[in-house]
């Protein structure tokens, strides 16, 4: 034998009704009864409580009243072949005239005690067993309409009456025990064993009332036919990467129900856990799903947490004061006097100091809790032995539930880690010696970026969601793109990382997306639906939608977009840079951005300020890190330059070379940029700022090689004429370097807390004669490697090594977050 019970969604309409009859067909089993309990069709419950409401405040209920019938009588037509429906209407009408007259009556005397409520609410459920009982017996099923309230005895608790077992069993097994039989039950329904008169049952009804038939029946299993898939790791509505748990513990279900999972209610689960009758969680509309199993003990044992449970709207309440150190009964002094004003508590935390106790409520009992323990206390309060009563409003809790967090080390340190990596504050924390269960209140703010967060912490997910929001779209930006595109599942095999890109922009317009971008379809979706492009409202919009494991992306060289940096890190999103302009601004900037990267703990990486895709902070970092001093820097930093003079040789036009390195990409649009040294001079001071120098950009000298005047040109035009104008001051330098068997090179170095760029002849004892292509070189001597420096080489410019630097550290931050 077994017991279905269906939810409200699971009997909303006739399409609803009918494939609830599929699945009752399909549980028959020989001559076994089968228990089908229901709730009332979906909506009814509010909507009979709207009713009382109108009809106590002397509104007009008719037209909510009306719609009551006019559902229930075309249910049951569309249901009923005409000659059944005929057999059922008098009934129909009869039930109906009698809530008609309980709510004349309310409206008479503007008056429903909690007893009138429970009955008026009886007619939910009393209507949708009824029609689905004489549904099933037009269809040729052996079904019979059961009013539970005949056979489910309760105290006369109204509005959550306490169940008498004892006589409810005793009822049940003498009256619903025949064989082959369909019994409709109405949930969340009783009757007084000493009047009576209706009970409800309190949160959860239904559910329970299916427990109750199930546990006195000693059925099998308990199906409970609800509209998800089972239980799920979390909220999905608030973690999209929720999914249905294979299996529960009956602790673990009650833990989840407690806080807030709405498909369980814990009632429900006492009376089976009893009898260790297990409990299967369906969905209706997908009944070929197998669900969640919820039994003694479960046999999968992968993870270390079941699932993350999380309740809104709650306030902390705390009694402290040096008062209270070594005083005994003040704990019990604050429980009482809540439970007097029927203030229920969620949970508790003391420190082990006695100084303060601190417990959970909901927000809507914060002002009656305020009072009540301000009057309990008010002698130690005046005498200031303890501070006045401290509510914290706007707050909500989160549990992580597993009964295979018992005995694993470091649950609560990956937890906690999560949370700080994130910059999300725990205001309270408790958690039992079982080991069941970690709690933690927070700001309702943070909840959903916590749970989040969690989630993918604790592998629930198989893979974590990154959020990538990026400014600059061009070259590398547009590269980048592509690079996420044709890479991303790889990715994702690889790293376990769901790149989801949530926000773009280039300098007209940005396009912003809590869903995700289409990488294929970019351009398109920022020309047809992208706004104006604004750097304040990008970022505010990124804060805003308060994603767990977010990175920006600056992909230009805007200062203005630098300036930002210290708003985005304060709110722990990660950075990944290849823009020179945040470390390389005044020394009052640079060390503000380090600050904030210290303060918040998050990572923000700028590898590709200096070296495209080479690893030349990296091994700066790793140099001092591991107690090395640097001595001396020199470095060939500027892909573009170094492509210029390696490929310029004897007999070739200067002004050719470098057209060439620009239709190649490496050059800025104007050259200029790269041979005025400028871009070099940022990238020395960034490595002489991690190297622990105090420096600005007017401490690194800039020595000129141009001819006077080619700097100053009007345009980009203009520019390459006067080079080539000036043809033989360029093949002079290539000619007197290639007689004395040496290479140009445009230089950099940092020695003794002085820097310099310029160009330089170099012999074959330097590690810079033999760069080729667009390589660059930078080379260390340190107190390590003082005989010969430590050398780092490869191509430094071109947006693909540039891009690929960026994707690797979006990977690796990814990681970190």
């Amino acid at each position: 034998m077994k017991v279905l019970k269906f939810g409200g969604t699971s009997v909303a309409d006739v399409s609803e009704l009918k494939l609830v009859k599929s699945i009752v067909a399909d549980s028959l089993d020989g001559n076994n009864s089968i228990y089908v309990v229901v709730s009332a069709f979906s909506g009814i419950t509010d909507s009979l409580i709207n009713m009382t409401n109108h009809a106590q405040d002397n509104l007009d209920y008719r037209p909510l009243f009306e719609a009551f019938v006019t559902k229930a009588n075309k249910i049951a037509t569309e249901l009923l072949s005409e000659t059944h429906y005929n057999t059922i209407q008098a009934d129909l009408e009869e039930n109906h005239s009698v809530l008609n007259n309980l709510l004349s009556g309310v409206q008479l005397i503007q008056e429903a005690s909690v007893r009138t409520k429970d009955y008026i609410l009886s007619f939910g459920e009393r209507n949708s067993a009824f029609i689905l009982s004489h549904y099933l017996k037009d269809q040729g099923y052996n079904a019979e309409y059961i009013d539970a309230r005949k056979y489910i005895k309760t105290d006369n608790s109204y509005g959550a009456a306490r169940v008498n077992f004892e006589e409810t069993n005793k009822l049940i097994n003498s009256h619903l025990s025949d064989k082959g039989k369909i019994y409709i039950i109405t949930g969340f329904i009783g009757s007084d064993l000493s009047s009576g008169r209706t009970t409800t049952l309190g949160r959860g009804g239904s559910d329970y009332t299916a427990a109750i038939v199930a546990s006195a029946i000693n059925a099998e299993l308990l199906e409970i036919w609800t509209d998800v898939d089972g239980v799920l790791t979390s909220d999905p509505r608030k973690v999209k990467n929720a999914y249905p748990i294979e299996e529960l513990t009956y602790a673990e279900a009650m833990e989840m129900s407690h806080f807030g999972a709405k498909v369980l209610y814990s009632p429900t689960i006492r009376p089976v856990r009893e009898k260790s009758i297990p409990i299967k969680i369906k969905n209706t509309f997908n009944p070929d799903h197998p669900g969640t199993l919820i039994h003694k003990e479960t046999s999968k044992k992968d993870k270390i947490i079941s699932g993350l449970s999380a309740i809104s709207n709650v306030a902390l309440v705390t009694v402290e004061g040096t008062g209270m150190q070594g005083v005994s009964g003040i704990a019990s002094r604050m429980f009482a006097s809540l439970a007097q004003h029927s203030i229920n508590i969620i949970m508790i935390t003391q420190a082990s100091s006695e100084h303060s106790i601190t417990v959970a409520i909901m927000q809507n009992n914060s002002i009656g809790a305020e009072q009540c323990l301000s009057e309990e206390f008010s002698f130690e309060i005046e005498r200031k032995l303890i501070d006045p009563i401290k509510v914290i409003s706007e707050n909500a809790l989160i549990a992580i539930i597993g009964e295979n967090m018992k005995n694993s080390p470091g649950v609560a340190g990956t937890l906690f880690q999560t949370l700080g990596h994130n910059g999300i504050n725990i205001d309270a924390i408790a958690q039992g010696s079982s080991e069941l269960n970690i709690s933690f209140a927070l700001k309702q703010d943070g909840l959903i970026k916590a749970l989040n967060a969690i989630h993918d912490a604790f592998f629930l997910s198989e893979y974590k969601t990154v959020y990538v929001y990026m400014i600059g779209i061009g070259l590398i930006g547009g590269t980048l793109l592509e690079q996420i595109r044709d890479n991303h599942q790889s990715i994702k095999e690889d790293s376990s990382i769901n790149l989801v890109i949530n926000g773009l922009s280039n300098s007209r317009q940005m396009l912003l997306s809590e869903q995700g971008i289409d990488v294929e379809t970019y351009k398109k979706a920022l020309e047809e639906n992208g706004q104006k492009a604004d750097i304040e409202s990008f970022i505010d919009s990124m804060i805003a939608h308060n994603h767990a494991h977010t990175i920006f992306i600056d992909s230009t060289a805007n200062a203005s977009v630098t300036k930002h940096y210290i708003k985005i890190l304060s709110h722990n999103i990660a950075i990944s840079t290849p823009n020179k302009i945040g470390y390389s601004s005044s020394m009052d900037e640079y060390r503000a951005i380090k600050a904030a990267v210290y303060k918040h703990k998050v990572p923000y990486h700028f590898e590709t300020n200096v070296g495209a895709g080479l690893p030349i902070i990296s091994t700066l970092k790793g140099l001092i890190d591991s107690g090395d001093k640097v001595i001396k820097i020199e470095a060939v930093l500027s892909g573009s330059v170094s492509y210029i003079f390696n490929n310029f040789k004897v007999g070739d036009i200067f002004h050719d070379v470098i057209k060439t390195a620009q239709e190649l990409g490496y050059t800025e649009p104007d050259p200029r940029e790269d041979l005025s040294g400028n871009d070099v001079r940022r990238k020395l001071l960034i490595l002489a700022r991690e190297s622990g120098l105090d420096m600005e950009a007017t401490d690194i000298v800039i020595i000129n090689f141009l001819p006077d005047g080619v700097m100053e040109a009007d345009s980009v035009e203009s520019f390459y004429n006067l080079v080539k104008d000036k043809n033989d001051y360029f093949e002079s330098l290539i000619t007197e370097a290639d007689k004395e068997d040496k290479k140009l090179r445009f230089i950099a170095s940092l020695d003794n807390g002085k820097g310099k760029i310029s160009l330089q002849k170099v012999d074959s004892n330097s590690p810079f004669y033999g760069l080729s292509g667009s390589d660059n070189m930078i080379a260390f001597t340190t107190k390590r490697y003082n005989k010969a420096p430590l050398l780092v080489r490869g191509p430094g410019a071109g947006a693909d090594v540039t891009a690929a630097g960026v994707l690797a550290e979006i990977i690796n931050t990814s990681k970190l977050i």
